[in-house]
């Protein structure tokens, strides 16, 4: 099965937080089995809530705008074309300090990502 989608074609899922996220493939989309990904955009001032993934691993690749972002208590800046890696159980966030720029990144996770698959804390 051949699957080709475009990002304007995606149903996107605002949290209430205020990540804008679009899943372009993955167990619910596009019938990947192996992995998912979806384009995320952080409007500015906004941020991931503070979790992990148990088994999930995870790899953001930024398109636009640069992002703080914090892994097991260390802070990193990426920008655009730096890609994170993020293994299981390392407690992760991002954030949009930026006060007039969204940041856009692609979220590729393997296995693929499901809404019980995060522990959130605070």
């Amino acid at each position: 099965m051949t699957h080709i989608q475009g990002i304007q074609e995606t149903p996107l899922f605002e949290s209430p937080h205020g990540e804008i996220v679009r899943e372009l493939g993955g167990l619910s989309a596009g019938g990947l089995q192996q992995h998912s990904i979806a384009h995320i955009t952080l409007p500015p001032g906004k941020a991931s809530l503070k979790h992990y993934h148990p088994v999930i691993e995870e790899s953001y690749f930024i398109l636009n705008g640069i992002a703080r972002m914090e892994i097991d208590g260390q802070t990193y800046q990426i920008t655009p074309g730096q890609m994170v890696a993020i293994l299981p159980t390392q407690v992760h966030q991002i954030f949009n300090d930026n006060s007039t720029d969204p940041v856009s990144f692609i979220a590729v996770c393997t296995p693929p990502w499901t809404p019980d698959c995060s522990v959130f804390l605070d």
